[in-house]
């Protein structure tokens, strides 16, 4: 990538924000994604038949850089007794549980739509 001034006796080579080395010798960790809170979220919750008619309830919405969606789908999976799996960005739960989930997400402070 060309910098402004590279080759010429102008050009300064980028920095490091935090600790003020070269970009290339910096040894600063990457700073952490800020999470965002739940209640400037939206959860948006639907029941969909998979294969062989198997019913999941799927919740979508809600951003993988702001949140722990792993620790949530746990949570989740556990109010309702059921199995599930994180796809992409959405959390699916085995079985209709369209109540119990909207329960949880609005207990732990998410808006729910569906």
């Amino acid at each position: 990538m060309g910098r402004l001034f590279a080759g010429t006796e102008f050009y300064q080579p980028p920095k490091c924000d935090r600790c003020g080395e070269l970009e290339e010798d910096c040894q600063c960790p990457p700073a952490p994604t800020p999470r965002v809170p739940p209640p400037q979220q939206t959860a948006k919750l639907s029941v969909e038949k998979r294969k062989k008619g198997k019913v999941v309830t799927v919740v979508r919405g809600l951003a993988a850089a702001g949140n722990d969606l792993a620790e949530l789908l746990s949570a989740l999976k556990t109010a309702c007794g059921a199995g599930g799996a994180l796809k992409e960005e959405a959390l699916e739960v085995q079985g209709k549980h369209v109540e119990r989930i909207r329960d949880s997400l609005v207990k732990m402070g998410y808006h729910v739509k569906g």
